[in-house]
């Protein structure tokens, strides 16, 4: 029997196919809006090449849909929170919001099997806001590497080349939060990044 996966992953050419041409977008038009090269938005669409959690984000993003809505999800009526995780290369993808458009939250999972030393960085349109709940991150931002610890968090334009993962051998576990152009989680003290800790109100 097929898995959940393996059906999501079979129909998922398809469905990025329809849903370019629902919105009379062309694959330049699409590379334009999501940072991804035409090549790969055509192997995608034939299905020779599975997409990148960060190609999920920014593909949904630029059609904005929700990740769900992308991969095929069930859809539901009633106010039940009905998760369906993406794994993808050993990192789990949660969905956390199913509206589209708009700010889209996700709980990455990322696995801590050592980060490679020169990670290959992306950019896309948009605002990404990322806090650590367990482990450690390794964010690159341009000409900047960091490292996050559980409580703290980091927010930044992601048409900068970025790249982040599980710092070392132990897993990362994050919240994010991914906005289109123009939007931010909240006023910023800078137009590159912002790390700070979130503090316990009651202390």
């Amino acid at each position: 029997m097929m898995s959940v996966v393996e059906e999501t992953l079979r129909n998922l050419a398809p469905r990025l196919r329809a849903l370019r041409q629902r919105g009379g977008a062309t694959l330049a038009n699409l590379s334009l809006a999501s940072g991804i090269p035409v090549s790969t938005l055509s192997r995608l669409e034939k299905g020779h090449r599975q997409p990148t959690l960060q190609q999920v984000l920014a593909l949904a993003e630029a059609h904005a849909v929700s990740v769900d809505e992308l991969l095929g999800g069930p859809s539901t009526g009633d106010a039940r929170v009905h998760l369906r995780p993406v794994v993808r290369n050993g990192k789990t993808l949660i969905p956390l919001t199913r509206r589209p458009g708009g700010i889209q939250a996700y709980k990455l999972i990322l696995p801590g099997e050592g980060s490679p030393a020169v990670p290959e960085l992306t950019t896309h349109d948009g605002y990404e806001w990322l806090y650590v709940l367990n482990g450690e991150l390794r964010l690159i931002l341009g000409e900047q590497e960091m490292l996050l610890k559980p409580g703290e968090a980091a927010e930044f334009d992601t048409r900068a080349p970025h790249w982040f993962g599980a710092a070392g051998t132990q897993p990362a576990e994050i919240l994010a939060l991914l906005g289109r152009q123009g939007e931010r989680t909240h006023m910023r003290a800078t137009a590159t990044i912002k790390i700070s800790p979130v503090r316990d109100p009651d202390r």
